[in-house]
């Protein structure tokens, strides 16, 4: 699954297009490496995100299209 979908289904990022603005910023590193939207994620990988001041390291520990929002925090696992 591409990244910027992820960050979406997950809810880590609220919109896809939000989640496009911060990989072309630099801002989303997958395995420490910046990374860019259309990078595909899997289970093991290690996304961090840089929130202005704040950072969020996360664990993919499943990729599925579509999740309930109670069902999405199932999807990673904050490090």
């Amino acid at each position: 699954m591409r990244l910027d979908k992820f960050l979406k289904v997950s809810r880590l990022i609220k919109r896809r297009t939000v989640a496009n603005e911060a990989c072309d910023a630099g801002r989303v590193l997958v395995n420490d490496k910046t990374a860019k939207a259309s990078v595909n994620v899997k289970a093991g990988d290690i996304i961090e995100i840089q929130f202005g001041t704040r950072n969020v390291k996360v664990e993919v520990l499943d990729v599925k299209e579509t999740v309930r929002k109670e069902e999405a925090e199932n999807l990673y696992r904050y490090l």
